[in-house]
C-alpha cells in the first residue's frame, strides 16, 4: 500500500542540537520550533543520539540537570532509516521498537529528514485524498 513512498517522502525537517548544548538550551529551542525531539548531530550531520519528549519527562522525575549537556541525557546511536528505503520498512521499524521518531539519513549517514507520528498522519491523509478510502 505504501510502498511507492519512500522514507523521505514523509520526512520533516528535523530540529538537530550538538552534544555539548546545554539541555536548557535544547528544549528552548525545542519549544521555540514545535518539535517534540532533537537529533543530536555529530560533526559531519549524522546522528549519534537524539533527545525527546519522553526523555525530558526522565530527566525531570530523576532530578536530572538542565544544565548538564544533552549528551548526558540523549538516547545514544539511534535506530535510523535510509532515505531510499520504503515508507513501509519505516513504519515497521517504529512499530517494532516502539518509537515516535525516526531520523532518515542519505547513503553518508548524514541526517537529511526525521519521520514522526505527524508526518505519517500527514503522507496517509495525502494518500488518502489521492487514492481514496484506506483499507
Amino acid at each position: 500500500m505504501y510502498a511507492s513512498y519512500k522514507a523521505i517522502d514523509a520526512a520533516e525537517k528535523p530540529h538537530t542540537s550538538r552534544p555539548e548544548t546545554p539541555l536548557k538550551e535544547v528544549v528552548k529551542q525545542m519549544y521555540e520550533n514545535g518539535s517534540s525531539a532533537s537529533v543530536i548531530v555529530d560533526e559531519y550531520g549524522r546522528p549519534i543520539g537524539i533527545f525527546t519528549e519522553r526523555d525530558l519527562v526522565r530527566v525531570i522525575a530523576t532530578g536530572g540537570g538542565l544544565e548538564d549537556p544533552v549528551e548526558k541525557h540523549m538516547t545514544k546511536n539511534p535506530l535510523t532509516v535510509g532515505d531510499k528505503e520504503s515508507l513501509t520498512k519505516a513504519l515497521a521499524i517504529m512499530s517494532q521498537h516502539r518509537i515516535r521518531h525516526l531520523p532518515v539519513v542519505d547513503s553518508e549517514g548524514r541526517l537529511v529528514g526525521i519521520i514522526t507520528a505527524k508526518s505519517i498522519t500527514e503522507i496517509l491523509k495525502t494518500y488518502k485524498e489521492e487514492v481514496g478510502e484506506i483499507e
